[in-house]
């Protein structure tokens, strides 16, 4: 039995937010934020619009896509940090939206990695059994964003992605997945305030510790070390060389960190879904959103060999192989 994805949708907030809107917030210009990240615009929630109203959107887009009812999902997996709430689970209140009544749901904390991880889980479930298994990455970042902090509020968007995932035989379908992660490197990329460590207080609002913090150089190091051996260890496990690929979708997260990987691996341009142009990094989003764009643009069709690799906050990184 092979889980095989059926079907993937995408949204976005309508707002978008431009470089040269943050031109007008901080002290950056558009020149610098395209030079140093490969980004030009993002999408940004509207006020009382939630992670899990993202994730509602990019759902039923998979499922029309799958041509599947919700109503035969039997889980429901949400990979975010930008929950609606510490509890429920926002997979709680996207099935609901959703009517997936008999499905079982739950969230998938694993930052920027959220998507890969979370289709990892789908896969075991559908090979022990399920048949039907919804997918979402989605992500409020500007909500946990420092809109004072010229090296961080450039980087991120709102956003969501999906995939359902179905039983299926033959060869097609998801051929492996690794998971990584080194909790050693955990304030590298961090919100350290707002949980049981450091509750809210007054002093945690004053100071932001409700937004995320990041060592951008250090990250930068790890980040392709681990995208390219990881890449590697994926096409070793499935006996592929690079020049196998079709297409290659990792996490778009920064431009200098993607073109620093497709280097060392020798990728071409035109084998990589590269959209954070217009997104920026959207977390657990970002994959699913581009996987979506490069199906619905006949970059990916029957048979194409798509690998996926993501790098994120934990630290955590992660890859997949599909043979779609």
């Amino acid at each position: 039995m092979k889980s095989r994805i059926t079907g993937t949708g995408s949204y976005a907030p309508a707002k978008v937010l431009t470089n040269a809107d943050l031109e007008r917030m901080v002290a950056t210009s558009d020149e610098w934020i395209r030079e140093r990240t490969g980004i030009r615009e993002r999408h940004i929630a509207a006020a009382g619009e939630a992670c899990s109203d993202l994730a509602v959107q990019a759902g039923r887009r998979a499922l029309a896509a799958a041509g599947l009812p919700a109503t035969e999902l039997d889980m429901v997996l949400v990979a975010t940090c930008t929950g609606d709430y510490p509890l429920p689970s926002t997979a709680c209140l996207v099935q609901h939206q959703l009517g997936a009544t008999k499905a079982a749901a739950c969230d998938i904390a694993a930052a920027c990695c959220g998507f890969v991880y979370a289709l990892s889980v789908a896969d075991a479930y559908v090979k022990a059994g399920m048949r039907h298994v919804l997918v979402i990455g989605s992500e409020v970042m500007s909500a946990i964003t420092d809109w004072t902090d010229r090296n961080t509020c450039v980087l991120f968007g709102d956003g969501a992605g999906a995939a359902v995932v179905s039983a299926g035989d033959g060869e097609r379908g998801i051929l492996s997945t690794h998971l990584r992660s080194d909790g050693n490197l955990n304030e590298l990329i961090a919100v350290p305030g707002g949980g049981s460590r450091m509750p809210p207080s007054e002093k945690t609002i004053a100071e932001r510790m409700q937004c995320i913090k990041m060592k951008g150089h250090e990250t930068f190091k790890v980040a392709v070390r681990n995208l390219e051996e990881i890449a590697r260890e994926t096409l070793a496990a499935n006996h592929l060389r690079v020049e196998d690929l079709d297409l290659y979708v990792p996490h778009q997260a920064n431009l200098r960190i993607l073109t620093a990987v497709m280097e060392r691996l020798g990728l071409p341009a035109e084998k990589v879904m590269l959209n954070l142009d217009r997104y920026g990094n959207t977390s657990a989003a970002s994959i699913p959103i581009a996987l979506d764009e490069a199906v619905r643009a006949g970059r990916i069709r029957d048979g194409s060999l798509v690998m996926l690799g993501a790098f994120g906050a934990g630290l955590t990184w992660a890859s997949a192989m599909i043979r779609w």
